[in-house]
């Protein structure tokens, strides 16, 4: 399953050879939701490719809270473990399952290695750093420039698109530390958003309308 699951999530930006050597030298790895799978200070051997499930990305405060980065997809790395990799630092980000997950950790001697003399791995890293740069800056600009209601109602419309459902399982706290704000806050800006028929409250449970 494994590898089918890396043919289909890779093969048209990898080439053949280059996943038979992932298949071969990579560390396949399941986790559950809400399962660390990278923590903030973790010294990083390995970095991840997802095969399944979703991943986010966080960083943490001075108090311990997280603010959510970015979410990582199928078919998709964590470029910040990547420069942590390259430059043999620290992790300065939490990733942490948002649903049930499988990926392949790839140790950091084939990175290198295949950086150098793979074209297909090298233009998949550096897009990989062009596309979540430029969702750090997203982030940036909206917690500059746009009011939580806006942010929340992004986040919903993210979930939605990357659930491929318009009902979203989730509480309102998780929103809350997600988006990095009290679930009060999160509560009001609910029901907020149903009073204007943008989406319809339950149990647990939003639907996007």
């Amino acid at each position: 399953m494994s590898k089918e699951l890396l043919q289909q999530n890779f093969n048209h930006l990898l080439d053949d050879n280059l996943i038979k050597e992932i298949y071969q030298f990579g560390v396949f790895k399941t986790f559950k939701k809400q399962d660390i799978v990278i923590d903030i200070d973790q010294t990083l051997k390995h970095i991840p490719l997802l095969l399944s499930g979703s991943i986010k990305i966080l960083r943490e405060d001075n108090d311990g809270n997280d603010l959510l980065i970015y979410f990582l997809e199928t078919g998709e790395t964590c470029t910040m473990s990547l420069t942590c990799c390259m430059g043999s630092s620290k992790s300065k980000v939490r990733a942490v399952a948002e649903k049930d997950s499988s990926l392949v950790m790839i140790p950091v001697a084939f990175m290198q290695k295949w950086f150098h003399d793979n074209e297909s791995w090298r233009n998949f890293i550096l897009e990989s750093y062009q596309s979540r740069f430029s969702e750090m800056l997203e982030t940036i600009d909206d917690l500059a420039f746009m009011k939580m209601n806006e942010r929340l109602y992004k986040y919903l419309i993210h979930k939605t698109k990357m659930d491929n459902s318009k009902t979203i399982i989730v509480k309102h706290l998780d929103i809350a530390e997600d988006l990095h704000t009290s679930r009060v806050v999160i509560s009001r800006l609910l029901k907020q958003l149903e009073n204007e028929n943008k989406i319809k409250l339950s149990r647990n449970k939003i639907e996007v309308l």
